[in-house]
């Protein structure tokens, strides 16, 4: 999937000036991840439980709202499209900045749960959920990248 959707909007924005918008959202979710894990390491950012929930709970609320757009499309793709947020207006580049600040923030989840497991000795088979979410939110951001990109393309 994601080979695909990077094909997509590399076809997309060839003749842009975002034609390299694949290897500019891969750079950006490296220097993203290296930033977030040195902020973690350095302790400049604790994670603590009001952190936590209030990173989740703005996880949880983008995932449904696009749980929702993706069910509405189904039956009404020109409805979901009219959303502001889908747009490359203002309010659609601003929205897709802040997903992309909220799946930064969802690295320091990652981080301190593996550190969690380390320090609460965890069993070995527990690597694989932190490996696993790292992956998952490394995911979330390169495409929450390209999306923004798109948007910013298609805004010119």
């Amino acid at each position: 999937f994601v080979g695909a959707f990077s094909m997509f909007v590399s076809v997309s924005l060839a003749k842009t000036q975002y034609a390299a918008a694949v290897p500019i959202a891969v750079a950006g979710t490296i220097v993203t991840l290296g930033v977030m894990l040195g902020l973690y390491a350095g302790r400049i950012v604790r994670v603590t439980e009001t952190f936590r929930s209030v990173i989740i709970g703005m996880t949880l609320a983008v995932a449904l709202l696009y749980l929702f757009s993706f069910i509405v499309g189904l039956f009404n793709p020109a409805f979901v499209a009219s959303f502001p947020i889908y747009r490359s207006g203002p309010v659609g580049i601003a929205f897709s900045v802040i997903v992309i600040a909220l799946a930064a923030m969802n690295f320091l989840l990652d981080f301190d749960m593996i550190e969690r497991g380390v320090a609460g000795k965890a069993p070995k088979y527990m690597e694989w959920y932190g490996a696993f979410g790292i992956t998952v939110t490394l995911v979330w951001l390169y495409l929450e990248i390209l999306r923004l990109l798109m948007k910013l393309a298609n805004n010119r």
